[in-house]
């Protein structure tokens, strides 16, 4: 099958099965590049409801670069995968200082958290620019249907994509990124494609092999670990002590209860909740992209304020919702409400 003749095809299935996307309804840059980055690892019923409140807060790209990073982080809280909220509001602050959105893929780039695929796809909706936008979508419908077992994550499959997508594109690049994002959500599924109506099953060599599990290929990399967490709801007075994370942590700039850790400055306090706190859940497993967190959750309401590190402060219980937490915290404390109603 050619290049040509895939495009054509995808694009007749298109006019049929195109989702109605709110994004796709405009050419604003900023809306556009919002989505994109929003939707990066989030399903698109979960992410749409967070684009829309994010254009409802934050309409111009000037008032997303206004805001505070607790507001935006507060904002973006149970989506996960923080940096990329944080990187959307230096971003944001970029584009205000050029002036301008930048319109081609080359400044689109240096934005702070996009990478090829997000500034090529921005290129496309927005600008109408000849680029393909290649996402696992692509690798997995393209794999499949022409037979290509290069890993996805080797330099020479990237190239390999890449080139193959760049040559099916031609002028009508946003409907054809759109298009092979909708073929591989909704038809050339991860598991459990529907092969049986697919335009492409006379013609796909993965099918007509019986490799449609095998394929697309992708090299084993970094190997999932376990790490084990306990948490403390200290809570005294009407208070309660939280701390925020430091630079270079997967969840950077949030805020949690106390974590007991091997910090000397904590042992007295460790050793006051095995002996005397509630434990409200045990083990509560969180997976993230690289490991899987098994957090202890306690919940400890002493006489007198215990000593803590200098980064924990000490804030109204009421007050702790307008503090941007990370969906492991947020579990937990759903753990502790259930506990005492």
């Amino acid at each position: 099958m050619s290049p040509h003749s895939f495009s054509s095809a995808l694009l007749t299935w298109y006019q049929d099965h195109a989702r109605d996307l709110p994004w796709r309804h405009t050419h604003d840059p900023y809306a556009i590049w919002l989505s994109e980055i929003i939707m990066q690892q989030t399903r698109i019923a979960q992410g749409q409801a967070y684009w829309e409140r994010f254009m409802a807060q934050y309409p111009t790209v000037e008032q997303l670069a206004a805001a505070s990073e607790d507001e935006v982080l507060r904002l973006w809280q149970g989506l996960g995968y923080y940096s990329r909220a944080r990187h959307l509001h230096q971003a944001a602050q970029q584009i205000v200082a050029l002036g301008r959105f930048p319109d081609t893929v080359e400044v689109i780039r240096k934005l702070k958290g996009v990478g090829d695929y997000t500034a090529a796809a921005i290129g496309a909706f927005a600008f109408g620019l000849p680029t393909a936008a290649v996402d696992g979508n692509f690798y997995r419908v393209l794999s499949r249907v022409f037979g290509i077992d290069t890993p996805i994550n080797s330099s020479e499959g990237k190239k390999e994509f890449q080139a193959l997508a760049n040559e099916m594109t031609g002028e009508r690049a946003a409907e054809f990124n759109s298009a092979m994002m909708d073929f591989g959500a909704i038809q050339c599924t991860p598991k459990s494609p529907s092969c049986i109506v697919c335009p492409f099953c006379e013609e796909c060599e993965a099918l007509r092999q019986g490799r449609i599990d095998q394929l697309p290929v992708k090299l084993k990399t970094v190997k999932v670990k376990t790490l084990r967490m306990t948490y403390v709801y200290l809570r005294h007075r009407g208070e309660v002590a939280i701390r925020r994370r430091g630079e270079g942590d997967i969840w950077q700039g949030l805020w949690e209860p106390v974590l007991l850790d091997e910090t000397p400055a904590l042992t007295n306090l460790r050793n006051a909740v095995m002996r005397d706190a509630r434990l409200v859940a045990k083990e509560v497993k969180h997976v993230l992209t690289h490991r899987i967190i098994l957090a202890d959750f306690y919940l400890y309401e002493p006489a007198a304020r215990p000593s803590l590190p200098a980064d924990y402060i000490w804030i109204k219980e009421q007050d702790i919702d307008q503090y941007a937490i990370p969906r492991l915290v947020e579990i937990l404390l759903e753990r502790l409400n259930d506990a005492e109603s």
